[in-house]
């Protein structure tokens, strides 16, 4: 069963039926963690870097914010049983859309503030598409940890 996963938002899930799915990752970031041994993934679409810039709404949204939003999908899988040591991390988007002389870099931004709160956590990055100027979707399967990625017609693994 598709959870679809809007901008803002994250979904975790231990069900080996369901599939996370996210649409339209420009600057944002879509973050999967899965873990292979109890299969609990996650996914998140994160829009702006900090949540320094507005505390409150980053108290009613997290997800909003890379740098709370990532923290929060941690502890999501964490709950379900995932383990730091297993996480396998997959990272979609950080383009740059809507700002052609690089004057918001909002995409690369996202992707830093991102990188650092899964350092932090001792976390690599297993796999990643980011950067350029075309927006793409993200599809992961929790029966098998398997990430999708659709861009400008094309699909492939992650």
């Amino acid at each position: 069963m598709n959870h679809t996963v809007s901008i803002s938002e994250m979904k975790v899930s231990n069900q080996v039926d369901d599939v996370l799915v996210t649409y339209s990752l420009g600057s944002c970031i879509g973050l999967s963690l899965y873990d292979p041994v109890v299969r609990v993934g996650g996914l998140i679409h994160s829009m702006l870097p900090l949540s320094k810039i507005n505390p409150m709404k980053a108290k009613s949204n997290p997800q909003m914010f890379v740098d709370t939003g990532v923290s929060a999908l941690l502890q999501a899988v964490f709950d379900l049983g995932a383990e730091r040591r297993r996480l396998v991390a997959k990272v979609v988007g950080a383009a740059m859309l809507l700002d052609d002389k690089g004057l918001f870099k909002i995409g690369e931004r996202n992707y830093t503030a991102m990188r650092k709160v899964l350092w932090k956590n001792y976390i690599p990055v297993t796999a990643e598409d980011v950067g350029g100027t075309i927006a793409r979707t993200v599809y992961l399967y929790i029966a098998t940890g398997r990430t999708i990625i659709k861009l400008g017609g094309q699909e492939g693994e992650l």
